[in-house]
């Protein structure tokens, strides 16, 4: 499929132009495989992945195991991990006929495009990024790793890689996207005299707002506080019974002033395709004990047919290697391409 580049497009993405012109966007996304994925995830970016894969738009999921290290000082158990992400990404809809899944370690040829690609990037512009500040402060890393600081630069060629013109971001993740903009940039200024090889990709950010952990944090897999989508009904329900609230009785829709409550509310009505402020009318006076057990039971009723899906795949032997090794050889393809794209530009033809 070719893909339009368009130079000088704005940093955000027009969503109603996306599934009007699927053909003219690339996506790439991908999850760090630190741990299978929550309900954070899910209506945060892979509700919204098997939407654009529906609407036609070529999608590239990158499992970015290499990534896991960046703001950590042991890897865990990185294969197993692997293997819970694509499980939970196939069961809640992505579709491996038209998206291409793979492991970072799996394609050496976009790895390279880092050396390049950090020639055009000053210590002070790694040093600025705020999502890189943010990670190190969630992590409570005390100095910020090589690895770390040069975060930004390895997500761009993980979008670049693939010519991705379209990548599914939070808002905090926009500094990512500029960054790899600018990479876009100054490589067709500096190495392709003004000629276009990589176009500026724009983010599409994601509809979803942003769920709080049972604790009343932001919800991570590294704190423990969030509900995994393979987690059993029974987990469910005794995770969001001790999640946080506090000593009003009457179940309002208030963010700020009601943080814990109105995360709950939101859960639920993102569950149930509901206004937030229709479930907590629904709940009303009789308190925070009601609101949970109508959280759980419209969490556990929306995971029904993941988790059901999700157990049917997990029991097929060699599943996931056999989708991870078919998506390795196309990306290698494409990954190849490209650097052999950027090695002409640098005059490396020999």
């Amino acid at each position: 499929m070719t893909i339009t580049t368009v130079l000088d497009t704005p940093l955000l993405a027009d969503p109603a132009d996306v599934p009007a012109n699927p053909s003219r966007y690339r996506v790439l996304t991908g999850d760090r495989p630190t741990g299978p994925l929550h309900l954070g995830h899910y209506f945060g970016t892979l509700v919204n992945r098997a939407r654009l894969q529906r609407q036609g738009v070529e999608t590239y999921l990158v499992v970015a195991d290499y990534q896991v290290i960046t703001d950590r000082l042991s890897p865990g158990e990185i294969a197993a991990n692997v293997r819970e992400v694509v499980l939970d990404n196939l069961a809640a809809g992505v579709d491996p006929e038209r998206t291409t899944i793979f492991a970072h370690s799996a394609v050496p040829a976009l790895n390279q495009l880092l050396l390049p690609f950090l020639s055009l990037t000053t210590v002070a512009e790694l040093q600025r990024n705020p999502t890189v500040k943010d990670e190190a402060a969630s992590a409570g890393i005390a100095a910020i790793s090589g690895l770390l600081l040069t975060y930004p630069v390895h997500q761009a060629a993980d979008i670049l890689f693939c010519h991705g013109n379209l990548v599914p971001v939070g808002d905090d993740q926009l500094p990512h996207v500029e960054q790899t903009r600018l990479i876009a940039r100054r490589f067709n200024e500096r190495y392709a005299g003004g000629r276009v090889v990589f176009g500026e990709p724009q983010a599409l950010l994601s509809p979803a707002p942003r769920l709080l952990g049972v604790d009343g944090h932001k919800m991570s897999k590294s704190r423990g506080n969030a509900i995994a989508l393979k987690a059993t009904p029974d987990e469910t329900a005794r995770l969001i019974k001790r999640a946080v609230t506090d000593a009003q009785r009457t179940v309002t829709y208030d963010p700020v002033e009601r943080p814990g409550v109105s995360s709950l509310v939101l859960l639920a009505s993102l569950c149930l395709d509901s206004d937030p402020s229709d479930v907590a009318a629904s709940v009303g006076g009789r308190g925070s004990a009601a609101l949970k057990a109508l959280v759980t039971e419209a969490v556990n009723e929306e995971l029904r047919p993941v988790r059901a899906r999700r157990a049917e795949l997990a029991a097929e032997p060699g599943l996931v290697e056999s989708l991870l090794a078919a998506g390795a050889r196309r990306a290698t393809e494409v990954a190849t391409s490209t650097l052999d794209e950027v090695q002409a530009a640098l005059g490396m033809t020999y």
